[in-house]
């Protein structure tokens, strides 16, 4: 420091001596503040990297942090919601209800369900049935394929009139979720009339165009209705009663009522059935997170049953005295294959069935018909009609062509 300084006080001397003004002496000071001042500044320059370096590392390990954070409260969160499920689903059972029957789920949503022309059905009628008060349902006829000429500008009366004709019927009762007009229904439904059926189908109450408050024992007595409503137009024309999916819980608490009291349909057609709607919700892919979730039944299937929901088919099908075909694909991701085939076993030797032939027919998965495409198979068309020829002669035995996969 001496030895930094000197040179600075030879200044002042050298200025003192030669008599300088005041004014050069505060140049000579300025030009020392400014020497001092670089000193300095120099001093800290190789500093000033490390520094910024370790502001750079602060500031990243902040925004981890915060990343983190975020992460944890997002975690917590989606935890917090998962455990919260099961008890509101357990304190509000109608929740678990609204799940089974989706009927608020509309697809397609922009179809006028009063007009099934548009979704290329120009043989088919749209009319209003009451089965109670302050209960209206939407129904579609669909008359044969032959009679699309003759259908063209007809009156709800000419089509009623026609259900009196040679050709068999089928009630169709479809599954959850959407309505008549669904895409895969629409197409079973051209199906089923190019093979010269009349196919008619309806809404339960609370679904697509319907009024009324959905339940299983409405739904029931929906299809009861529509059914005398059929049988009272048709004569002795054959009629079979067709269920998809959560239909085919509608169409077994139907063919039983209807056996009871001794009227029974000429057939029952179960499409990728279930043996009760709580193995089917215990099954469901929707089910998977929760499945092995501590008191499953509790939280789940015990608010099913205390909402008065059951469609018990396996239990039904023990008090069924008509014929049985069961449709299902091996591929089947809503309703399990399994499920089918327990169906068959159960029902396969009661003694209800005794007289009548009940057959199983599987749907290899490579065919890809899954949960609502079995109207696709080349098969279908020679199984109906088999099934309505052994209907019709009385047989029992089950046909060696309608045995497209072995069990």
């Amino acid at each position: 420091m001496r030895k930094r300084t000197e040179p600075v006080a030879l200044e002042h001397e050298r200025c003192a001596a030669s008599g300088l003004s005041s004014g050069s002496a505060a140049a000579a000071l300025d030009v020392d503040c400014r020497l001092k001042q670089n000193l300095r500044l120099a001093g800290k320059g190789p500093a000033e990297p490390r520094c910024t370096a370790d502001a750079g590392m602060k500031r990243a390990l902040g925004r981890r942090k915060s990343l983190w954070f975020r992460l944890r409260k997002i975690l917590l969160c989606v935890l917090g919601l998962y455990v919260a499920i099961p008890f509101l689903i357990k304190l509000c059972p109608g929740i678990q209800a609204k799940l089974i029957f989706l009927n608020f789920v509309r697809v397609p949503y922009f179809i006028d369900l009063k007009k099934p022309q548009d979704q290329g059905l120009n043989h088919t009628c749209n009319y209003y049935l009451q089965p109670e008060e302050d209960v209206t349902i939407g129904v579609w006829h669909t008359v044969p394929a032959v009679w699309w000429k003759d259908a063209q500008g007809k009156d709800q009366m000419w089509y009623e009139d026609a259900l009196a004709s040679s050709h068999p019927i089928i009630l169709y009762l479809h599954g959850n979720a959407g309505t008549r007009g669904g895409d895969h229904r629409v197409e079973l439904y051209k199906v089923l009339s190019s093979l010269g059926y009349h196919v008619v189908t309806f809404d339960y109450r609370g679904w697509g165009d319907s009024v009324g408050t959905p339940s299983e024992r409405g739904m029931t007595y929906d299809a009861l209705y529509v059914f005398d409503w059929i049988k009272a137009r048709s004569g002795d024309n054959p009629v079979y009663i067709w269920g998809h999916s959560l239909g085919t819980g509608v169409a077994t608490n139907l063919v039983r009522r209807l056996c009871e009291r001794e009227t029974p349909p000429d057939a029952l057609i179960l499409e990728s059935p279930f043996t009760n709607i709580r193995e089917e919700a215990k099954s469901h892919p929707f089910s998977v997170i929760y499945r092995y979730f501590p008191g499953f039944d509790w939280f789940f299937l015990d608010p099913i049953t205390s909402s008065g929901i059951k469609f018990a088919n396996d239990e039904n099908v023990k008090h069924i005295s008509c014929s049985l075909l069961i449709l299902h694909a091996e591929d089947d991701p809503v309703v399990p294959f399994q499920l089918g085939r327990k169906l068959y076993n159960i029902a396969a030797p009661s003694r209800s069935f005794r007289d009548f032939k009940v057959q199983f027919i599987p749907f290899h998965s490579d065919l890809g018909y899954r949960h609502k495409y079995i109207y696709k198979s080349p098969e279908l068309p020679r199984i109906l009609r088999v099934e309505q020829r052994t209907v019709k002669r009385g047989q029992v035995a089950l046909p060696t062509c309608c045995k497209l996969v072995s069990l």
